[in-house]
């Protein structure tokens, strides 16, 4: 099976890293110019900031890995930085793995849900989780600046690898006193897994075998970079785990992405448990050991608001990004947070997304739950996402489009930390400028298919009558 993408060739540096298409001019692609001197700027930057020379890298399984891999590698040598290459594995992985090593930083070579043309360097700082908007911006500069220095030849660093960090991972999971291994056992699930050929085709079966899961069906689990279809565990791309898992009888679909820090999960009767239901699910099962604050950021659903409030606790949003909303769960000290892409931050273990720490909670509370996963899914507050997005002129002045729109809702809470977040009672809508194109992007969500389409179109309907006006 594959699938046909047609993408033109591009290169995206923003403060989270520097992502791309493999081939083509420079500037354009990801070329090797451009890994080696994005490389060599973080490199600087770590020097600088740390004063440790020492950096892990780890990669997904996508067909360009290894090329990149070489330049990075030969790049961190020619800075003076010992590298520890942890080899194929997964993004909170390689997050896990920087602490462990005492390293400066460390570098993911994945360009996560997207397309094999894409690959991208994931850079983290020296507590393994993502560099913060002043540091990402400080390394674009350098990157185009003639501060960066290279090593004399005796000065060059040393290279080591280590393939036992997704079992030291594991293990740490597996340690976590939330999680009853001996209550997953007992249920016997028959699990359903689709890796999309990376990275999670290593990570998910050695971790459902350490969780006592026997029966385990692997769909596309060979790790060669090979993606059978687009790999954004989207519902629209999951149409065949979905047959296999009512095929086999399983009792659950497993899908992650290729660098595994996103999860998707499929039901026994082959419905989507939702991946904003993800975070939702594993919030619900956290509060009945334990209370706390809950964050995610304000493009998820209000799902987890509903379930944190009814148990008492406090919820916040933050801004899109996964740095944004791990700065907001230190902030108000949550001990569950995330994205409603499926991505799941469980600050007991790090403070990264990871898919593997989410399946391990969630089998747990499926165990405990004595439900099918469709069955508990209906436990939980039911609201459906309308996700849109208007192309406009690159001419167009969207900040005046924003602050007529926020004056025609100002009865209306508002909130404009990210774009514009509209609330109408327990509905509410998103607007959101694109960083890369002239695209501002609308999400509105109602309890109603129908009405949550509605406030988007009723939305973009505003923004096109005060563009006429401009």
């Amino acid at each position: 099976m594959c699938y046909k993408i047609s993408i033109k060739l591009s290169l995206i540096k923003s403060i989270s890293g520097i992502r791309g298409t493999i081939g083509g001019s420079m500037g354009e692609g990801l070329t090797p110019h451009d890994i080696v001197k994005y490389t060599a700027a973080y490199a600087f930057f770590i020097i600088q900031s740390t004063g440790v020379k020492k950096i892990v890298i780890g990669r997904d399984a996508r067909i360009s890995g290894e090329m990149v891999n070489h330049l990075v590698v030969g790049t961190l040598l020619g800075m003076g930085i010992d590298v520890v290459d942890i080899g194929l594995s997964t993004t909170p992985t390689v997050e896990i793995a920087v602490p462990i090593e005492k390293a400066g930083g460390g570098i993911i070579l994945t360009a996560s849900h997207n397309p094999k043309q894409w690959n991208a360097l994931k850079l983290l700082n020296q507590k393994g989780e993502f560099l913060s908007a002043k540091d990402g911006e400080e390394i674009l500069k350098l990157a185009d600046s003639n501060q960066i220095h290279f090593a004399e030849v005796t000065a060059l660093g040393k290279y080591t690898t280590n393939d036992t960090y997704i079992e030291q991972h594991i293990e740490m999971i597996c340690k976590l006193p939330l999680i009853d291994i001996e209550a997953i056992k007992s249920a016997n699930f028959k699990i359903v897994i689709d890796a999309v050929n990376s990275t999670g085709g290593i990570a998910v079966p050695m971790l459902l075998k350490r969780l006592g899961v026997e029966t385990i069906h692997e769909l596309y689990c060979t790790p060669d970079g090979n993606f059978p279809h687009n790999p954004e565990p989207l519902p629209e791309n999951l149409g065949q785990i979905s047959g296999e898992v009512t095929f086999h009888k399983a009792d659950l679909g497993i899908v992650v992405d290729p660098d595994v820090d996103r999860l998707a999960l499929v039901c026994e009767d082959g419905s989507m448990f939702g991946e904003e239901y993800t975070l939702v699910a594993v919030a619900d099962y956290i509060f009945k050991h334990d209370k706390g604050n809950t964050v995610s950021n304000l493009s998820s659903t209000r799902a987890l608001q509903d379930v944190t409030e009814l148990h008492g606790m406090k919820y916040e949003a933050s801004a899109v990004g996964e740095v944004n909303v791990v700065e907001k769960m230190k902030e108000i000290q949550a001990i569950i947070g995330g994205e409603g892409n499926g991505g799941i931050i469980y600050p007991a273990l790090h403070y990264g997304r990871d898919a593997l720490v989410g399946i391990a909670l969630f089998l747990t509370h499926l165990a405990h739950s004595k439900m099918t996963a469709s069955i508990l899914r209906r436990t939980y507050p039911d609201y459906y996402i309308s996700k849109n997005k208007i192309e406009l002129d690159p001419t167009v002045d969207l900040d005046k489009v924003f602050k007529k729109i926020k004056q025609k809702y100002s009865n209306q809470p508002i909130n404009d930390i990210d774009g514009l977040r509209i609330e109408f009672d327990k509905e509410w809508v998103q607007l959101r400028k694109s960083n890369t194109e002239p695209i501002v992007r609308i999400y509105a969500e109602s309890s109603h298919q129908t009405t949550a389409e509605g406030i988007a179109r009723q939305i973009m309907s505003d923004i096109n009558e005060i563009v006429k006006s401009l």
